[in-house]
């Protein structure tokens, strides 16, 4: 079974991190890069209009110009008659406590990991959503 894993982050370093744990995992996965949550939008409405799978994880960013993480998980919910079968996980730098405790609490969200990701995160993440 071949995971699509999308990533919404508007740091190149962040991307490149990320997809090369996600590629160096023996996880079969298709990465998705968005270098922004306006990309991400257009990636989830197109594909759930034309009926297509959505990704199966997705790693979003809270901190970003233009539409940030919160306001992302607003739209979403939106445009693809949430809930959906993604799961969605925070990765973030998290520069305050609030943040944590609301990503914590957050309906849509199943997670949330400080960057960069790591192989043990990404591990439970891939078995989780093997089961």
């Amino acid at each position: 079974m071949e995971l699509t894993v999308c990533i919404i982050d508007d740091d190149m370093v962040s991307q490149f991190a990320s997809r090369y744990c996600i590629e160096q995992s023996s996880t079969n996965c298709r990465v998705i890069m968005c270098d922004n949550a306006e990309m991400g939008l257009r990636l989830f409405s197109d594909l759930f209009q034309e009926g297509k799978d959505l990704p199966d994880i997705l790693f979003l960013d809270l901190v970003m110009d233009g539409i940030d993480g919160w306001e992302f998980l607003d739209k979403l919910k939106h445009i693809t008659q949430w809930p959906i079968r993604t799961d969605i996980y925070i990765l973030s730098a998290f520069a305050n406590t609030k943040d944590r405790t609301r990503a914590k609490e957050h309906p849509m969200v199943q997670g949330y990991f400080d960057k960069p990701l790591s192989k043990d995160t990404l591990h439970r993440i891939f078995l989780e959503k093997m089961v």
